[in-house]
């Protein structure tokens, strides 16, 4: 846990030297963000706080609850017996809960590993117009899995003690709504397992992280989700996780429906499990449901 810590601390100060030149314009930072009057802030850049499996730029209003089910059926390649993967399914059950505007946290289980996850979302910038501009929202994300299986690691001959059953994620999501229809953002990000398959399989794993929404009309935009990993062991059968898909918002619902060659749908899993190929047919049709209940009316930003 220190050494995570430690490197959360590091990653925090390198992606402040860097994005310190987008600050530099007339005021300091305090000055861009001090004077509300002058400046309006940028909404509804994705309309939801993930993209598909990652998440995006996009937070919860102060008070929100964020009921989310996140449902994959098999591999479309499996065939007619297996009715293209729909007599197989994984599925995602999570709560996020927006703190303030600025400040979300989450938890999910998934039944996929029996899987515990959770995180903490925090938005350093948040992109506005006007005098006082901001060119793009700046947000922080830390968190955590857990492996739930009774015996994770029987292959490996070890104890699967709590520990050994953690991995832990850090990002920084970087994005921008360029229009009323299109929006993209760029997502370093940095995975740890304390336990990896073998030898040659990095503990410490880097990616970057792309996501885009176009709203080609009123309620339905495309969205794309990719992220690819730097440092793979040598000859990884495992693809980077892919995915397309499209939302549709019914009043409070924001229905989702999408392929993905991704077999997991937090961080640790959609990094390091074993994705296919788009080009061999290993696609996972699935849909994301998310129902927003509203627990602070008062602070309920306008759309």
């Amino acid at each position: 846990m220190k050494k995570y810590w430690q490197r959360t601390a590091l990653l925090a100060l390198l992606l402040g030297a860097f994005f310190s030149p987008l600050l530099a314009q007339d005021d300091s930072l305090l000055g861009l963000l001090g004077d509300d009057n002058s400046s309006d802030k940028v909404v509804n850049a994705f309309k939801s706080p993930r993209v598909i499996n990652g998440h995006s730029m996009e937070m919860l209003d102060a008070g929100a609850l964020d009921f989310r089910i996140l449902h994959r059926f098999g591999k479309i390649n499996d065939g007619f017996y297996n009715l293209f993967g729909l007599d197989n399914a994984n599925m995602r059950l999570g709560f996020d809960y927006g703190v303030t505007s600025n400040f979300t946290i989450g938890v999910g289980r998934t039944t996929s590993k029996k899987e515990l996850d959770g995180f903490l979302k925090y938005r350093v910038l948040w992109q506005s117009t006007g005098a006082k501009s901001i060119p793009v929202s700046v947000v922080l994300v830390a968190g955590t899995t857990f492996n739930g299986l009774k015996d994770p690691y029987a292959d490996l001959e070890v104890d699967p003690n709590f520990t050994r059953r953690l991995a832990y994620y850090t990002q920084a999501i970087v994005g921008r709504k360029f229009s009323e229809k299109f929006s993209a953002q760029l997502v370093p990000t940095w995975l740890h397992r304390n336990i990896v398959e073998n030898q040659l399989a990095p503990n410490d794993m880097f990616a970057l992280g792309f996501g885009a929404r176009y709203k080609f009309i009123k309620r339905v935009a495309l969205v794309i989700d990719y992220y690819y990993a730097f440092n793979r062991f040598p000859n990884d059968p495992t693809f980077n996780p892919t995915s397309i898909g499209f939302d549709i918002e019914t009043g409070g619902h924001v229905f989702q429906l999408h392929f993905s060659n991704a077999v997991g749908m937090n961080e640790r899993a959609f990094l390091t499990d074993a994705n296919g190929s788009w080009l061999k047919g290993d696609i996972q049709f699935g849909f994301n449901l998310s129902r927003v209940f509203q627990l602070n009316e008062k602070n309920k930003k306008k759309s």
